[in-house]
């Protein structure tokens, strides 16, 4: 009869916990949870009007990038208001002691860590858009999917689908089809070598953003194995508001 030790055991316990914390998740219907849809609905009006909006400011004269990338994150004030509200709501459900934040000091260097480098994603994509139409800025920085899988199988052993390699492929043609154009879609006072320079910097956010998210994964798995809290939707946004600040100061402080 073979006794496992402790250091066997703990690894199946780890899985077994966040296993059980993904199928409390996932066994909750969409329709039963409207902060999740509503974060679903902001997500998508963001990415079709942002790239449109930023464009637009740049078409009428704007050059200010550092101003561009400040401005894709100086939206995270907003999270205030509903994290308050969320204490308040602990508070009164708990009958011990209810912490302000739930994040551990880990979680909050990664979060800041991740928040600086996304800093750096929206200074590169404010420049690549300052000399791509949107079709070419869109189709490029869609690409990150193709970044994210790779760096997702890399970081969180996440597996290649039959759908996931199937985008990739078809997203990693495009770009390439957009690079061999060589520079039919200029826009009008954009030099070629702005261009390409613009052409490199785009598929350049689209690399980092791909992987800024598995990181995200990585440190929020991370946390729910060292502490065994579960990652909620409060949780969430503090880590957003992290993310948010980080990127705002470091866009105000250095325009790269």
């Amino acid at each position: 009869m073979e006794v496992e030790t402790a250091a066997q055991t703990q690894p199946r316990e780890q899985q077994q916990l966040t296993s059980a914390a993904g199928a409390d998740v996932a066994a909750k219907p969409l329709h039963r949870n409207p902060r999740l849809v509503l974060s679903f609905f902001l997500m998508v009006v963001g990415w079709a009007c942002g790239p449109l909006l930023l464009r637009d400011y740049f078409v009428h004269g704007g050059n200010r990038k550092w101003l561009s990338s400040l401005l894709q994150t100086a939206g995270w004030p907003i999270l205030i208001a509903p994290l308050i509200a969320s204490y308040f709501s602990r508070r009164r459900r708990s009958t011990t002691t209810t912490p302000v934040f739930l994040m551990s000091i880990r979680l909050l260097a990664a979060c800041v860590v991740v928040g600086l480098t996304t800093g750096l994603d929206n200074f590169l994509y404010a420049y690549g858009m300052a000399s791509l139409p949107v079709s070419t800025s869109s189709i490029l920085m869609a690409t990150q999917l193709a970044f994210t899988a790779g760096f997702a199988l890399l970081l969180v052993r996440q597996r290649f689908t039959a759908f996931s390699v199937n985008a990739v492929l078809l997203l990693s043609i495009g770009a390439a089809m957009l690079g061999v154009n060589g520079g039919g879609d200029r826009p009008a006072g954009v030099t070629r070598t702005e261009y390409y320079m613009g052409f490199g910097m785009t598929l350049a956010a689209a690399a980092l953003y791909g992987l800024i998210v598995p990181v995200m994964e990585l440190s929020q798995a991370a946390h729910l194995v060292r502490t065994g809290s579960a990652v909620t939707y409060t949780l969430v946004m503090e880590m957003q508001l992290v993310i948010g600040s980080s990127a705002t100061g470091k866009s105000t402080i250095t325009p790269w």
